[in-house]
């Protein structure tokens, strides 16, 4: 009689735990739901309440009004979009080699795509502005896409790495016995395989796109901001607009929360796949 009570003492602990985990991380979306529903005054008040006192879409509208919004969301959704597919395609490519071919120079490549995954991204801005410049991309959003591509590629690269290597070489092998080519093994046997870390990758992949601020800030004027700079038009010399900045960012919250929803089965399997092996 006392096995169940001993077990059940652990899981409730893990259980308080988790709702700990889930209070601390939630908090600051509801907080950003809160005031952005709440009055512009309220949202400055000195002693605020935890519970909204009155709800009003203005914050939405002000945020509407200020700069251009739906042209800013939508250079943000080609930039990360376009590093998302870009970034799959030679990221999927250079992970198979690494995984499943044995050549010169693979551990360096390796330990390389771990350094530069290391590198603070604010080192390399003057760097970048340099060769952009140089390159004629700078204030450009072609010019965008390939500095972004620098540092999400390496990611890529190696979580890719970590879901083929968990897909056993001797279900290639069986289909190209049975007459498939090792292009068409991948592409019959391994590809599908792929499908939740080829999701859970790109999901987490636009999420780094999407919320980029300190490049997009530096290598685009005014006239091509992209959605995060947008935010930064609520702090002005008079002061910080908080009610229509928390709503602004509600809205830019929403292109992700509608991607988590249509693939969260994909990513929920994904990221139990996982890169435990190799």
């Amino acid at each position: 009689m006392s096995t169940p009570t001993v077990r059940r003492g652990p899981r409730l602990g893990w259980n308080l735990v988790g709702l700990l985990v889930f209070v601390v991380v939630g908090f600051p979306v509801y907080w950003m739901l809160n005031t952005a529903f709440k009055p512009a005054k309220d949202a400055i008040d000195p002693d605020p309440s935890l519970l909204p006192t009155g709800l009003t879409l203005s914050n939405f509208q002000r945020a509407l009004d200020i700069g251009d919004f739906w042209g800013s969301v939508g250079r943000s959704l080609i930039v990360s979009l376009s590093v998302v597919v870009i970034g799959m395609v030679i990221g999927l490519l250079a992970a198979l080699a690494i995984s499943r071919f044995a050549f010169r120079g693979r551990r360096i490549v390796i330990v390389g795509i771990l350094a530069v995954q290391m590198v603070p991204l604010v080192a390399m801005i003057i760097p970048v502005f340099l060769l952009l410049n140089d390159l004629g991309q700078y204030d450009k959003l072609t010019g965008l896409i390939i500095t972004y591509l620098t540092f999400i590629l390496p990611f890529t690269v190696w979580t890719m790495r970590g879901f083929i290597v968990n897909i056993p070489k001797e279900l290639e092998e069986a289909a190209m016995v049975d007459g498939c080519s090792r292009t068409g093994a991948f592409v019959r046997v391994v590809f599908p395989l792929l499908a939740p870390g080829l999701v859970a990758t790109s999901v987490y992949a636009f999420i780094q796109a999407w919320n980029e601020y300190i490049y997009a800030l530096m290598l685009l004027s005014q006239e091509h901001q992209t959605a995060t700079v947008w935010l930064a038009n609520f702090t002005t010399k008079h002061g910080t607009e908080y009610a229509p900045m928390m709503a602004g960012s509600t809205m830019m919250a929403v292109p992700i929360v509608v991607l988590f929803l249509l693939v969260q089965r994909k990513m929920a399997a994904g990221l139990t796949a996982g890169a435990v092996k190799g």
